[in-house]
């Protein structure tokens, strides 16, 4: 039995106290109260729910892309499982940030890109490092599925749009077939691996993780994720102030940022790290994100002192690196809190 003894922060209650955390065999089995003075702080490990660590090693380099597919706009088939490298350097630099837990997967470039997983970042074995293989499937909005398509049939926002909706139409129609196919498996459809890979999503079981800065591609997001009736998270939200309130009524969870980067693209402008704390405030379910290796992931506890220091309350602040960010994920049962 290990026993570590500091200042507890206790994400659900928005307290701190004395106390003695007991460990046995790597697991928490209890943490106790007690009336000890002490000048260190436990909490939870830092959950960073977008990224694309593992895939990206040297951005830039002749091998920079693994993230992004740019031969076909319409990939969920892919998985980040597969691509996943357990040597990254970046995950020594997550460790050294206090960051234990990491969503990763395809990247920005295609309408629809594929699922994210969710790691550990200690480990030297893929596998061993899997929180959870599939925890939402990647889909994008913007800039970026038109820049990398725009001579391939993606050459505005309409356009995607429309993409996205024929992939989730043509998988409704399979879902619809499959369905029929249980009572006559005879009428089971020929095997479609891209519709195959949408059926979670139709089914509810992971969300549509959405690249989205502007305004307007948020709306248009959740315009198509009403239309198909899936769970969605909104990702980046650089412009969500804008409509905050309207958001807040959604009950749809945001992961916000990176606050700061190279503004290399127009959707930058009005990247603020106030959006946190006024969407929390709007009532929104708010967490944060470095879309690391862009911001190393050592940056997130950084975002939210600058959070804080732009407004956003402190526990909330500490809540959208812990907690909110397992609920993003739907790891709230293994990570996120000390409870």
């Amino acid at each position: 039995m290990k026993k570590i003894e500091g200042n507890i922060i206790d994400i659900y209650n928005n307290r701190i106290f004395p106390g003695t955390i007991c460990i046995d065999h790597g697991i928490i089995t209890d943490i106790l109260e007690n009336s000890n003075s002490y000048q260190n702080f436990i909490a939870p490990g830092f959950i960073d729910a977008h990224c694309h660590v593992g895939l990206d090693v040297f951005a830039g380099g002749p091998m920079g892309m693994e993230f992004n597919e740019t031969n076909d706009p319409v990939t969920p088939q892919l998985s980040a499982v597969d691509g996943f490298n357990p040597f990254d350097h970046h995950l020594e630099l997550a460790r050294e940030g206090g960051v234990t837990c990491i969503a990763t997967g395809p990247g920005s470039s295609n309408a629809i890109g594929g699922t994210f997983a969710a790691f550990k970042t200690v480990g030297t074995w893929t596998d061993d490092m899997v929180v959870k293989k599939a925890v939402a499937m990647k889909c994008a909005f913007g800039e970026n599925p038109k820049r990398f398509y725009q001579n391939k049939g993606i050459a505005s926002r309409m356009t995607n749009a429309a993409v996205i909706r024929a992939a989730l139409r043509k998988a409704q129609i399979y879902l619809e077939k499959v369905e029929r196919a249980q009572t006559d498996p005879a009428k089971y459809p020929a095997y479609d691996q891209k519709c195959e890979a949408l059926l979670p999503v139709l089914r509810k079981e992971i969300p549509l993780k959405a690249h989205v800065h502007q305004a307007n591609d948020i709306q248009t997001a959740l315009r198509i994720a009403k239309e198909f009736d899936v769970n969605i998270t909104l990702e980046h939200v650089t412009e969500g102030k804008l409509n905050a309130d309207k958001l807040g009524q959604s009950g749809v969870y945001m992961a916000v940022g990176p606050f700061y980067n190279s503004s290399s693209k127009l959707e930058y402008k009005n990247v603020d790290p106030a959006t946190a704390g006024i969407l929390s405030k709007a009532g929104c379910h708010v967490c944060l994100i470095t879309d690391a290796p862009l911001v190393p992931l050592q940056g997130l506890p950084v975002f939210a002192g600058m959070a804080i220091q732009a407004g956003m309350d402190s526990f909330e602040a500490l809540k959208a690196i812990t907690i909110n960010a397992a609920e993003h994920l739907g790891l709230q049962d293994r990570v996120g809190s000390l409870e």
